[in-house]
């Protein structure tokens, strides 16, 4: 966890909504300057902060309204950091709270060095990152409607389906197999959602791939020489890092993706783990998924999972290799080296 410890001469935490945000400026001595309710509209936050433009830092909690916050404060070059919604237990706490009092915790917790801190994404890869999200959304709805198919299929005791329904030749005589007209139109329904998210992925994907290249080719291309990482994955992988140079260890990046377990302890005594959902749960998908893909077509790779398996069990030793594929991609963006596939399996 990073915590804001930069000394200003005025702090402003906004507690931020979708047409409101509740404002509260406090100087360097702990004094309330000003606390007001205003519209969530550039010109009256501007105004409010007029007065003490001259060493201010704006603070809000990352929530999904804050891209044109902190795109404003870039343009009027103002320090802006962004709160980590997990860590910030000070102002969910306590007996009452409402707007007011939110906005004077951000504040306090801004100059008393604790407010800890979340990436504030850059806004020139924000909309493509955000793109690649949607298309990996319709992919799961994709996958829910052709798993409802084969549970139907299931529950009425069918024979299983001769060949596999993801791929679209499979799929035009599904529907005839059942008898029932109710169950056929709910058939046909599931088909035809998957007909048209096929063609919006299609689409997607195709426009990702032509313009998200340019934001660097070069990381895309050496993210690509894992095997089993095909364009999309390779442009989850690096539009969901960033910049790699933001974590100064492989240890924190590991914490990030999700690819480790955090212990909990007290006076010496381990109480388990937890924090499973802090961290990044589209990275955690995207090394989980490359783990499976990595070992397709890839003898060595086969090798190297059965020596694990051994050891640990099949379950495990799949999250053994996604940890070790997110440290391999560390060094390499970090580096800017391509992968070794038999350094990979030899240590």
């Amino acid at each position: 966890m990073r915590f804001f410890t930069d000394s200003h001469q005025f702090y402003c935490g906004i507690d931020l909504h979708a047409r409101s945000m509740f404002l509260c400026i406090l100087d360097h001595q702990g004094q309330v300057r000003l606390h007001r309710n205003l519209p969530a509209e550039p010109d009256p936050f501007l105004d409010a902060i007029k007065p003490f433009r001259e060493d201010i830092v704006v603070g809000v909690e990352c929530i999904f309204t804050w891209y044109w916050l902190a795109d404003l404060c870039a343009e009027q070059d103002i320090p802006f950091i962004l709160g980590h919604a997990l860590y910030m237990k000070a102002i969910h706490g306590g007996k009452a709270k409402n707007d007011r009092i939110d906005s004077r915790k951000i504040a306090a917790l801004m100059r008393g060095g604790t407010f800890p801190l979340a990436y504030v994404y850059p806004a020139a890869m924000r909309a493509t990152r955000d793109l690649l999200r949607r298309r990996n959304f319709l992919t799961r709805k994709r996958a829910d409607l052709l798993s409802h198919i084969q549970n139907t299929n299931s529950q009425y005791n069918m024979e299983p389906f001769g060949a596999r329904i993801t791929y679209k030749a499979n799929r035009h005589t599904v529907a005839e197999q059942f008898i029932d007209p109710d169950v056929r139109i709910s058939i046909e329904a599931d088909l035809t959602l998957i007909a048209v998210l096929d063609q919006l992925k299609q689409e997607l994907e195709l426009y990702i791939t032509r313009n998200a290249k340019q934001h660097d080719p070069q990381a895309l291309y050496r993210l690509r020489s894992i095997p089993g990482i095909g364009p999309i994955l390779a442009m989850v992988i690096l539009y969901e890092i960033g910049d790699i140079d933001r974590f100064d260890r492989v240890q924190d990046f590991a914490s990030y993706a999700r690819l480790v377990k955090c212990a909990k302890e007290s006076a010496g005594k381990r109480y388990g783990t937890g924090g499973g959902k802090i961290g990044n749960a589209h990275l955690k998908w995207a090394f989980s998924e490359a783990a499976v893909l990595f070992l397709r077509n890839n003898p060595e790779g086969m090798k190297y999972r059965k020596r694990l398996e051994k050891k640990h069990g099949k379950a495990k030793s799949l999250s053994i290799l996604a940890h070790k594929l997110g440290r391999a991609v560390y060094y390499m963006l970090k580096r800017d080296q391509a992968f070794d596939l038999e350094r990979f399996v030899q240590t």
